[in-house]
């Protein structure tokens, strides 16, 4: 890569640790109502259901699980489809424990496309935030 793009990338993601800092000030989970943190690479999409106080993670799910990528049938894991197939195993996953409401805290990232299908698909499965 020339250094112009190196740069480029470092600035974009230095943006979004700044942003996720400022949110993380804001945006706590507990053990009534735990925090649904997203985060993102190049390749999948992950999602935990956080309780801060505690410091444990009490569910998670991602694009590269087996039964996910299953799903996808080989094709992309980054794409708004693997996003919503996270959203509803996040939410099924509370659910599981007993989980119903959510503070929602998407990573510093912009809430739109791959962020916003997996929120709209764990609102649409029974989590509340």
């Amino acid at each position: 890569m020339t250094e112009h793009v190196t740069k480029t990338i470092k600035k974009k993601r230095e943006r979004r640790e700044r942003a996720h800092l400022r949110l993380r000030q804001r945006v706590r989970g507990t053990a009534e109502r735990p925090r649904l943190s997203v985060y993102k690479s190049l390749k999948f999409i992950y999602a935990q259901v956080i309780d801060d106080d505690q410091g444990h993670t009490l569910a998670a799910a991602s694009s590269a699980d087996p039964d996910i990528r299953q799903a996808l049938e080989g094709k992309a894991a980054s794409n708004q489809k693997a996003a919503k197939l996270v959203g509803e195993a996040i939410a099924a996953r509370a659910k599981e424990k007993g989980i119903e409401k959510v503070v929602f805290d998407r990573g510093g990232y912009v809430y739109h496309g791959n962020v916003k299908a997996l929120a709209d698909s764990a609102r649409e499965k029974g989590l509340q935030f």
